[in-house]
């Protein structure tokens, strides 16, 4: 057999629900093909452990269901999830159906803020091709910025609808990126979740061996990461902090701002900021993929 096992909670719209097949994902990518193992199940699937066969793997899923001929990530940067990536994405959507009558809004007049958009500028590419969403990518590494755009160039599909901007004070989000003449019906951001270089080392170790299942095996981060990609002072619970504080100087350029959170001890405390200063609209949005629970955290100012 040569599907993937069944991806049931992902959204409905999910195009990975069902899994995906990949023996077909070998004929748009061949260099996929030696990565493919067999599980002690006797199905098909590929070292999660290897960062090259998570790269390789998520690559083909561009190229067969998103029709992204050419992407690449910077060495040592994270690799995305696409089915995970892409249930954000949907989901926002339906958040935003919820301000036009229960109708998912499509088109390039619907314009998408993504803050960390990374070398991969993978929510921009899922939006464009979901949704046909026009998008504002930022990043703080000049070199992921120009790696994206080198994505961008080479996708016709995709230039005339993604633009990209240098964030050059590290600690502004929305400073310094926003124009006055911007915006925006959504933000979307995945945040670094560590708080440092040793906790995401510590934590990633621990994530390899339950991967892995040898003790004596050399930790590899499989979606690998940059600094500011990984780790910030304070951790994701700061930095979403951060986000709620100067995202109200933007209220009136700003539809809802959402951020993923990965630890549940962080909704209270961000919540409690946000229901203190009165924001209008407050919401946690679950998703469950895998054994794993992650939440947007989603808010409104008007």
């Amino acid at each position: 057999m040569s599907h993937s096992p069944q991806k049931k909670s992902l959204h409905p719209r999910n195009l990975h629900g069902n899994g995906y097949d990949l023996r077909k994902l070998v004929t748009k990518n061949p260099a996929l093909k030696e990565y493919i193992i067999l599980t002690p199940g006797g199905t098909e699937s590929i070292d999660f452990g290897d960062p090259d066969a998570v790269f390789e793997l998520n690559k083909s899923i561009l190229q067969k269901y998103y029709e992204i001929e050419h992407w690449s990530i910077l060495k040592n940067s994270l690799c995305p999830p696409i089915p995970g990536r892409a249930d954000y994405i949907h989901h926002l959507a339906d958040l935003l159906a919820e301000d036009n009558n229960g109708v998912i809004p499509k088109g390039k007049n619907i314009k998408i803020l993504d803050i960390g958009t990374g070398s991969s500028c993978i929510y921009p590419i899922l939006g464009q091709r979901l949704y046909q969403w026009t998008f504002v990518g930022t990043d703080i590494d000049i070199n992921a910025i120009q790696h994206a755009q080198s994505i961008l160039k080479n996708n016709v599909n995709l230039k005339k609808n993604i633009d990209l901007r240098f964030q050059e004070e590290k600690e502004n989000i929305f400073t310094g990126i926003i124009e006055k003449s911007d915006r925006f019906h959504a933000v979307v951001c995945n945040p670094p979740f560590f708080k440092s270089r040793e906790d995401n080392w510590s934590k990633s170790t621990k994530k390899f061996h339950n991967l892995n299942k040898k003790p004596s095996a050399i930790p590899v981060q499989n979606f690998g990461g940059h600094p500011n990609e990984l780790w910030c002072e304070g951790g994701e619970r700061q930095f979403v902090r951060t986000m709620i504080y100067q995202s109200m100087e933007y209220k009136d350029q700003l539809g809802w701002t959402t951020s993923l959170l990965s630890d549940k001890d962080n909704i209270k405390p961000l919540v409690a900021i946000l229901e203190y200063h009165k924001a209008a609209h407050v919401k946690i949005i679950p998703m469950t993929q895998g054994n794993k629970t992650i939440r947007i955290l989603a808010w409104k100012w008007n």
